[in-house]
């Protein structure tokens, strides 16, 4: 843009009114304010944050399409709802790479390819390895991501009941040695014994656990619908029985983990469902219990500030999302952005793939 952009905002994470001036694509420090009326004013989010989304997987462009064409659909669909950061905990593919470094696309933040036993994940969707493989693997994918490697820590036994993939022992050194290169684990986890194994490791996130920073990963529908879905793949009577239960009782856990200082991030799992559902996520946050302001927080700043993005500070690249009116008083606002900036542009999303209410 060949002028200043000149936005006026109520900061929804504390309250505060700033004038921001976007000049050459960051935030301006200290600069004067345009002899002119503000561009907008509204209310202001550095922008929406998914912690785990998979772009390669239920794609709008469909499962024919390439991997490459694939992200850019998923992509566009979360640009369109006012998500400027993206956490992809794992992959079939190498896809969401290339676009993390383009401009014009949310920040996304890839692991690499999802790593488990053989057979120990859906198939056809992970790198399999061995436990003598693991940390050497996961090592690589880390450098190769960038920082951020994804373990699968347990899945279904041949009885239909979740069963850990990796003794804990070979779990906690392969975080272990991710952490010596600077990296950081993500570990897939949703029965128990996995769950007490990743946060003894030390990973860095807990992905589902259906502490560490935890991604609930909460499913619409509640346990009616994760029944519904685990008698589709064959869980057996049993283990349909406790998934319900702990999806029941998992409300209640986000508001307990949120009062005790647990991090708790907004992640749609989306890939194992449609893309650009993160206001569902944060919803589900605030109906759990924990309070309007750090549920959106937890699907914006406490997200990108957890993944080292920046927040509006002066001098880093502007990125935005503003609202005509406040989302801490009814969150659905947060489906209907006024003015979406990346990098200092003004976003036009494509309305081929625009979110609808």
């Amino acid at each position: 843009m060949n002028r200043s952009l000149y936005v006026r905002g109520t900061m929804v994470e504390d309250g505060r009114t700033r004038e921001l001036v976007i000049a050459g694509g960051v935030v301006a420090d200290a600069a004067p304010l345009p002899s002119r009326e503000p561009d907008a004013v509204g209310w202001v989010l550095p922008g929406l944050a998914d912690v785990h989304n998979h772009l390669s997987l239920a794609s709008p462009a469909g499962d024919h399409e390439e991997p490459a064409v694939r992200v850019r659909a998923s992509a566009s669909v979360e640009l369109a709802v006012g998500v400027l950061a993206i956490r992809e905990p794992g992959s079939p593919d190498d896809a969401s790479m290339l676009l993390a470094g383009e401009a014009g696309w949310p920040r996304v933040v890839t692991a690499g390819r999802f790593l488990s036993p053989p057979g120990g994940y859906f198939p056809g969707l992970a790198r399999e390895v061995t436990c003598a493989e693991l940390a050497r693997a996961a090592v690589g994918e880390a450098a190769r991501s960038g920082r951020w490697a994804k373990i699968v820590g347990d899945f279904l036994g041949g009885a239909g009941e979740f069963v850990p993939n990796w003794p804990a022992g070979v779990l906690a050194e392969a975080v272990a040695q991710v952490h010596a290169a600077g990296g950081r684990v993500a570990v897939h986890a949703v029965g128990p014994e996995a769950v007490d194994a990743a946060v003894a490791a030390g990973a860095d996130s807990l992905e589902h656990g259906w502490a560490v920073a935890w991604v609930p990963t909460l499913m619409p529908g509640g346990s009616q619908a994760a029944c519904e879905f685990a008698a589709a793949m064959g869980f057996s009577a049993r283990t349909q029985e406790w998934m319900r239960s702990a999806l029941d009782a998992q409300p209640a856990t986000v508001a307990r983990a949120d009062a005790a200082g647990v991090t708790v991030l907004a992640g749609t799992d989306a890939g194992q469902g449609p893309h650009g559902a993160i206001v569902d996520q944060i919803t589900m946050l605030a109906d759990a219990g924990m309070p309007v302001t750090a549920a959106i927080g937890a699907g914006s700043w406490t997200a990108r500030r957890w993944l080292g993005l920046a927040c509006l500070e002066p001098g880093v690249p502007a990125d935005l999302v503003l609202y005509g009116a406040d989302p801490r008083i009814d969150l659905d606002v947060l489906r209907r952005p006024a003015l979406i900036v990346m990098d200092g542009q003004v976003i036009e999303p494509d309305p081929a793939f625009m979110v609808r209410d």
